[in-house]
């Protein structure tokens, strides 16, 4: 777990490797001695300075920008230097050991910072919220255009907005509730003059909204993990070439020519799939193909959903139906199958015409079809086209808000029946604002504050 101790962090800010620029970053309260003591002079805040940075001897280990944000107006909320230099990375090193032996003098609690540790740190002086942290990491490892403006919006503090707007809704009629509790002799029905059963149901309306936007967020974060199976020959490794517009997979009329599995992701209007092509399903005695169709299996059970591939040109031979039926059959119940017809250039148009009006016909050798394909795949995801309204969410924001679901669905039965359940009532709409603070961190347990946080990169 990340310590959350107020002892000063230094870190290289910026990827490994050569660049154009480099950061160190120091943070902490009460800088102004250990800027003053390396840099020889103190610096104005929020501005700019060109100069060098000296070594132990004061000859320059390089020149360039310093920056000084005196604390509570930083990232962190606490002091922050930032040094900017020549993005080599002895260079970077260089600076990194100076700062730890100027900090031995005057500084001495100075140390590296743990993965996250900035981010961390502006959270706990709530400079950020928890989800605004989160879409910190969202955002620099966003893998595509939509991913990144939606993480974008969630750091800007639109779904922190949408959530803190629910609370409010919540709070006040948890007084509501709480006042009638309070005053059971009085006339007055509170529940009843606030329109309660009104207020409610805009609540319901509220989280649904928050709900759908959520889950699209997620699957732009997440992707979707794609596998392709079926028989020998059926034109599998054919399939995830056209899909991927590049020649991934080895593809020969010869069968088990795929022995493992070739995996690549690609992009459906901004959703991130993963795509796996896979060793032919059947019964071999070639040891290595055997792994490989095992292999296979342990793909499919971990999918979200199966491209299950058929050969048109074979469909009427009765052993590569039965074949076909049984791998179907041994795929488990849950994960979404997407019947999928290949080589319908070659198959005559009787075969075509017994193809059910849901399955995807295509010819991966051609090009056609594929299309249908990939829009059939957003359908199997639950992908719907919204862009400028989403927000980058994570599996847990989902969970918590599938619980404020339920106890809102349990308020709205507590409500009807009139005054006999205020208690039950109050309870449920308590624990559906707890479960929406722990989207923005105000009652996260701090070993999950920890394990968040230990997943960005460190500088960050």
């Amino acid at each position: 777990m990340l310590t959350q101790s107020l002892d000063p962090i230094v870190a290289i800010a910026t990827a490994a490797g050569r660049g154009a620029v480099g950061i160190v970053r120091v943070s902490g309260f009460g800088l102004g001695a250990f800027v003053q003591a390396w840099l020889g002079r103190a610096l104005r805040a929020r501005e700019a300075t060109y100069l060098a940075f000296p070594d132990a001897q004061g000859q320059p280990i390089d020149h360039g920008l310093a920056l000084w944000f005196p604390a509570p107006h930083s990232f962190t909320g606490e002091d922050v230097l930032e040094i900017q230099a020549h993005g080599g990375p002895v260079v970077l090193q260089l600076l990194l050991a100076r700062c730890l032996e100027v900090a031995a003098l005057v500084l001495p609690r100075l140390r590296l910072a743990q993965p996250g540790e900035f981010s961390q740190r502006a959270f706990l002086n709530d400079k950020i919220d928890l989800a605004q942290a989160e879409a910190i990491a969202d955002l620099i490892e966003a893998s595509t255009e939509a991913a990144a403006r939606s993480a974008s919006r969630s750091l800007s503090g639109a779904f922190s907005q949408d959530i803190h707007a629910l609370r409010d809704g919540l709070i006040h009629l948890r007084m509501l509730v709480e006042a009638t509790l309070d005053f059971p002799e009085e006339e007055i029905d509170f529940l009843r003059q606030s329109d309660a059963q009104g207020q409610l149901f805009k609540l319901k309306q509220q989280h649904t909204t928050i709900q759908q936007r959520a889950r699209q967020g997620a699957l732009l974060r997440e992707g979707m993990r794609v596998v392709i199976a079926g028989q020998p020959n059926a034109g599998k490794s054919s399939l995830l070439n056209a899909l991927a517009g590049a020649e991934l997979a080895i593809v020969t009329p010869i069968a088990g020519t795929t022995r493992d599995k070739v995996e690549q992701t690609i992009q459906i209007e901004g959703v991130p799939l993963h795509v796996v092509d896979t060793a032919g399903l059947r019964d071999s005695s070639d040891e290595v193909e055997r792994i490989g169709i095992a292999r296979a299996w342990n793909e499919i059970h971990g999918a979200d959903a199966v491209l299950l591939l058929h050969d048109l040109t074979r469909t009427e031979q009765a052993d590569y139906a039965a074949a076909d039926a049984a791998i179907e059959a041994a795929i488990p119940a849950h994960i979404d199958k997407i019947h999928v017809w290949n080589k319908c250039d070659a198959a005559s148009s009787s075969t075509l015409a017994r193809v059910a009006a849901q399955d995807v016909v295509l010819s991966a050798k051609a090009g056609t079809g594929l299309s249908d394909l990939r829009q059939r795949l957003l359908q199997a995801v639950g992908w719907q086209a919204a862009p400028e309204g989403l927000y980058m969410a994570r599996e847990r924001h989902l969970r918590a808000l599938a619980a404020v679901r339920d106890r809102l669905a349990n308020a709205e039965q507590w409500l009807h029946t009139g005054n006999l359940h205020l208690d039950l009532l109050a309870e449920e709409l308590r624990l559906a604002q707890t479960a929406l603070g722990d989207i923005t961190g105000e009652f996260t347990a701090d070993d999950l504050l920890g394990e968040i946080f230990a997943g960005f990169c460190i500088g960050k």
